[in-house]
């Protein structure tokens, strides 16, 4: 089973979908993401590690894609993406080993596909 490219995949169409209704809720959306994800004192990738442990704790598959694949783009490693879960699990118990484990998967999963040379598209705005 497949927890990065399936889960973005699935959500695609519903996701472009309700931006074309709500276009200015997406586009306020876009502009905090692109301030909040942008290298400050943190830098990106602790950004993209700290929403994917937070992505854990709030158990949304969508979103575990997401910042898997970012993790990934941003040079996380295994071991990082690894302890960053291990907050999450210690923060949410039981069911932060479950969703820990399917954000392990997608990082891994991105990670290999970055590993192999294939093409990949830049991240879509509100991922």
């Amino acid at each position: 089973m497949t927890y990065g490219r399936a889960v973005q995949d699935e959500l695609r169409e519903p996701g472009r979908a309700l931006r074309r209704a709500i276009p200015e809720v997406y586009d306020g959306y876009r502009q905090m993401h692109a301030a909040a994800y942008a290298a400050g004192v943190l830098d990106q990738k602790t950004k993209e590690l700290i929403a994917l442990a937070i992505a854990v704790g709030k158990e949304c598959d969508g979103c575990i894609a997401s910042h898997a694949r970012g993790a990934v783009r941003t040079g996380a490693t295994e071991q990082e993406v690894a302890e960053a879960l291990g907050v999450a699990i210690a923060m949410n118990g039981g069911p932060g080993t479950v969703y820990g484990a399917r954000a392990f998967a997608a990082f891994r999963e991105f990670q290999e596909a970055d590993t192999d040379g294939q093409e990949r598209p830049p991240a879509a705005p509100g991922r």
